[in-house]
């Protein structure tokens, strides 16, 4: 059973209990309006329940001018339809379409408007939505742990991913259906969601955190795929795909690390280094792959870039003894 239907079910009971101990006719409206009031986010609750609010006014007035001209019949409400809906929605009360029609054939099954039956669709409307409000308010749950849960299984198909990247280099002919990108970009948008509600749920400080290195891993998903292309290029096997496997597998490692080491950083300078004194291609299929792979360690560097971007770095020193005792 999910949280939303217990917090429906508590702000039903108390929307009832309050108008029926308020002596507010029609106490069983006011838990219907409760069950429409209850949403996912704070911040969302109140953008909602404020619609389903004011909607509700607004169609109440229009119906108050059509039931008293036209009278109490069913086509009117037909003509209320056709024109209080459009009016709702321009209104930017949209959300709250479906309320105010409760409200408003409420008042038709009446069959006569009066002051004090506006009154108590009003008081109906305070008790429904504010009981909603409170439970919506009172407690939403923590998202942190779901969301370390996600980025441990995005770590982990990341680190896959740079592992078998390490495994074609190494050996062209490496058969790799690719199942982990998909799998990572899933996660990613599993992420991207949880964060969103996340941030949702915090009203005064919202936590960017989450959505930061989230969105860090859309970008570094696709700086991959770009990877992935570049590496279908190197199609024969060469000391330099050997060099660039090292540093793959480096970070197959740091991906899973909560802080930016500079482990695979501080290897990639280092190979950059050594290409530039390398002798030149001695072939034209040489000189493809090494270009392959020369555009490969640019898009790694990218990546690193991001990664670094969006990570508490450690110290230099410490990136330095990490390399030295690997």
């Amino acid at each position: 059973m999910g949280f939303r239907v217990i917090k429906t079910a508590f702000a039903t009971l108390m929307a009832i209990l309050i108008a029926d101990a308020l002596r507010v006719p029609g106490p069983l409206s006011a838990g219907l309006l409760a069950v429409l009031g209850v949403d996912v986010t704070r911040k969302r609750s109140i953008r909602t329940i404020s619609a389903r609010f004011f909607a509700s006014l607004l169609g109440l007035a229009f119906a108050c001018v059509l039931f008293e001209i036209l009278g109490y019949h069913y086509w009117v409400l037909a003509i209320y339809i056709l024109i209080a809906f459009p009016a709702i929605a321009r209104a930017n009360f949209k959300e709250g379409i479906v309320t105010s029609s409760v409200v408003v054939f409420r008042v038709y099954g009446n069959g006569s408007i009066s002051l004090s039956s506006l009154v108590t669709q009003i008081e109906l409307l305070i008790i429904g939505l504010g009981s909603a409000l409170i439970v919506n308010l009172a407690y939403m749950p923590q998202a942190a742990d779901q969301m370390i849960k996600i980025r441990k299984r995005v770590d982990k198909q990341f680190s896959i991913i740079f592992a078998r990247i390490a495994q074609t280099l190494r050996d062209p002919d490496e058969v790799w259906d690719g199942k982990e990108l998909i799998d990572a970009g899933k996660e990613i948008r599993a992420g991207q969601e949880s964060s969103h509600r996340a941030m949702e749920n915090q009203m005064l400080h919202p936590d960017e955190v989450w959505s930061i290195y989230f969105y860090m891993r859309k970008e570094q998903l696709e700086s991959i795929q770009n990877m992935i292309q570049l590496i279908s290029q190197v199609y024969q096997k060469l000391p330099q795909a050997d060099d660039v496997a090292e540093l793959f597998e480096q970070l197959s490692h740091d991906v899973t690390e909560e802080v930016y080491t500079g482990r695979t950083e501080f290897l990639l300078e280092r190979l950059e280094k050594e290409l530039k004194t390398m002798e030149l291609p001695a072939s034209r299929e040489e000189f493809e792959i090494r270009s392959a792979i020369l555009q490969l360690i640019r898009e790694l560097a990218l990546y690193l870039k991001l990664a670094k971007k969006n990570k508490a770095p450690t110290s230099v020193a410490a990136r330095k003894a990490a390399i030295t005792s690997r």
